[in-house]
């Protein structure tokens, strides 16, 4: 039976649809015989947040050669399937440009992050020293059991951390070592044992080892408030072999990928020497196997010797050398030591010595002639205030220009500094360390000064350039979600509420501290962090609605299906068949293979693929349309009275019998 279209009107009516879709969508390249190209994956069915403000939602987008080429509406795209496009409908769920972290330590954290057990998100120290418990019985000597970082006491229902007595009595033998925050390190007596700390151990520069009465160790360090003698401490640990840090850092970027992350700019760290720990990334990146954008920061490791580290760096690298997965990104966190005000907020304020001008001059202006953009880390006013001075003088004589310099932390910057740094053109990196730290600080500085700490509404408000993220994995989770609640409702990872909602974002505003923001800092406006036609192809898709979830299941978000430069790099539930996983962890006795990481996710893996096997028995996969519940997670919950929806998907409903 004919159409009654001849071969000619359909192709001028497929020239001219293809036409509308082009203009509709912004068509990057066409081939020499003016057709579109064939897209290599095209993602559709869905509602994408675009954070494009001239198209803001859509529900397709195409991707070719890793880069979005259309945006639009399913009609516009699917016309663009080809032989050879992978094409994935997301019924109907969110897609969100991928989060970029703006401060974090992947390069550091990946060389150990399956030595780890990682108390991130873990709600009592009763099922944290379960796992702790579990861990000592399958490390072999003479390894340890690290904890390290990540968490906060606060977030337990018992508000405390566990005594080095506890700690003896679960491993008396096998060396243990907890690091909190950047405040105090607990040590087991074979973890003493192991690292040679005795009544003869001098007392470290700012820090303590505390002692009993008999001037012996016993097992607790802080800081006081310089985290130095934690670090070194941890650094006397068994390292892992360069094939199993290989293994260690493709497990911490997954981990990433499930929680929507797809970039990071990674700030260095203390004990992370360039260019011998950056060998690991270095081979993942020539190996193709990065599955998150990384750019870095070079970190000064050497008191009294920053001038000589600078010097020899800007001789033998070049800014922005690498390419759009592992690229060179200036200098910091660390620029000088004697500007370091550590953030413990169980401590005073530091005060900085009066040599801070001078050191800080002399590297800032190596800095400026050789065009290299730096970060550095401020915690207070009174130090950003200082450094100010220092930049304003240099740039009388050096004009910074466009160079991309900016704040780290910032937590009690003032409102005139917020006015200094517009004006030289700099830029404010905030973290999430108040959710993990808030308490303590109110504990010293008062409800008040809280209130504001950090200003982000404000500085939001004043133009100058701001991104959030989290300072991971030792002072902060490392998860982006936690960040996000943070930024929208004010509160602790302990439910203290901290922020008025003047200083609190809309869902909308703090996506965007994650997402476009953050390219300014890694001088990539308008390579990444939209879904817009021409960017990097990044992408993720939440198990959950962000804009509409309750305030108290943003932290739960987790990544349905990850996409970084079009190449799917994380998938489950309805999209698992797409995934591709590293190999497992290694060694076989590892934390990651067991417990996974946030919340101990992985424990849970083989009762969650249980109840999702029982859900799509009964028929009921979706939402509710009663009570609004989802069983699988309801049924995950122990008779959860403090969500009603929950609770009815626990206990049961009508719906049951559908």
């Amino acid at each position: 039976m004919s159409s009654g279209r001849s071969g000619s009107d359909v192709d001028k009516g497929r020239r001219a649809f293809l036409g509308t879709a082009v203009a509709a969508t912004s068509l990057l390249a066409l081939p020499a015989s003016g057709a579109p190209a064939m897209p290599d994956l095209i993602l559709h069915g869905g509602k994408f947040t675009t954070l494009n403000r001239a198209r803001p939602n859509v529900t397709a987008v195409a991707i070719k050669d890793g880069r979005f080429t259309h945006v639009g509406d399913d009609r516009e795209i699917l016309a663009l399937v080809g032989p050879g496009t992978k094409v994935i409908d997301l019924h109907g769920r969110q897609a969100l440009p991928g989060l970029c972290d703006n401060h974090t330590h992947v390069i550091r954290g990946g060389l150990n992050f399956n030595l780890e057990l990682r108390w991130d998100g873990v709600r009592s120290l009763a099922d944290a020293m379960a796992m702790l418990k579990q861990q000592v019985a399958v490390t072999p000597p003479p390894q340890w059991v690290r904890v390290v970082g990540g968490f906060t006491e606060q977030q337990f229902a018992e508000r405390r951390l566990p005594t080095i007595a506890e700690l003896n009595a679960i491993a008396p033998d096998t060396p243990v070592f907890i690091l909190h925050l950047y405040d105090r390190a607990l040590l087991n007596a074979a973890a003493l044992r192991a690292v040679g700390y005795t009544r003869d151990t001098p007392e470290p520069p700012g820090g303590q080892i505390t002692r009993d009465a008999s001037g012996n160790p016993t097992g607790l360090l802080l800081a006081k408030p310089n985290a130095n003698i934690l670090y070194a401490t941890l650094a006397k640990g068994p390292k892992l072999p360069i094939e199993y840090q290989l293994n260690s850092t493709r497990h911490f970027m997954r981990e990433l990928n499930r929680l929507g992350v797809t970039s990071v700019i990674d700030a260095g760290g203390g004990f992370q020497n360039y260019p011998e720990d950056y060998e690991v990334i270095r081979q993942l990146a020539e190996k193709d196997q990065l599955t998150i954008r990384l750019a870095y920061n070079l970190f000064t490791q050497k008191p009294k010797q920053e001038k000589d580290d600078f010097l020899k760096w800007t001789a033998t690298s070049k800014y922005q050398q690498g390419d759009d997965y592992f690229r060179h990104n200036g200098a910091g966190e660390m620029l000088v030591f004697s500007a370091a005000d550590f953030e413990d907020f169980r401590e005073p304020r530091p005060d900085l010595p009066d040599t801070m001008e001078d050191d800080l001059e002399s590297v800032v202006r190596i800095l400026v002639q050789n065009r290299w953009p730096w970060r550095m880390h401020a915690t207070y006013d009174e130090t950003i205030s200082r450094a100010l001075d220092v930049f304003e003088r240099v740039n009388k004589e050096i004009p910074f220009g466009d160079l991309h310099w900016f704040f780290d932390h910032a937590e009690t910057i003032s409102d005139k500094s917020i006015e200094r740094v517009a004006a030289l053109g700099g830029g404010i990196a905030v973290q999430h360390r108040m959710a993990y730290q808030g308490e303590f600080f109110v504990e010293r500085y008062g409800k008040a000064a809280a209130e504001a700490t950090p200003p982000v509404a404000r500085i939001l408000a004043s133009g100058v350039r701001v991104s959030a993220g989290t300072d991971a994995t030792r002072v902060a989770s490392y998860n982006p979600w936690v960040s996000l609640a943070w930024l929208t409702t004010g509160r602790t990872v302990a439910g203290m509420s901290l922020y008025p909602r003047r200083n609190c974002l809309s869902r909308d505003d703090a996506l965007r501290m994650w997402t476009e923001n953050v390219t300014w800092f890694s001088n990539e406006e308008g390579k990444k962090g939209r879904i817009q036609a021409g960017q990097l192809a990044d992408l993720m898709v939440p198990d959950r609605d962000f804009y509409s979830c309750p305030e108290d299941e943003i932290t739960q978000i987790t990544s349905l299906l990850t996409v970084t430069g079009g190449r799917i790099v994380y998938a489950a539930g309805p999209f698992v068949a797409h995934d591709t996983p590293p190999p497992p962890a290694m060694p076989d006795w590892s934390p990651v293979r067991t417990y996974g990481g946030y919340a101990a996710w992985g424990k849970a893996t083989a009762s969650r693929t249980a109840l999702q096997e029982s859900v799509a028995s009964c028929g009921c996969s979706k939402r509710c349309q009663v009570h609004g519940h989802g069983h699988a997670m309801a049924w995950a919950n122990s008779v959860p009275v403090a969500d009603p929806k929950s609770f009815w998907g626990a206990l049961g409903c009508a719906c049951w019998a559908v």
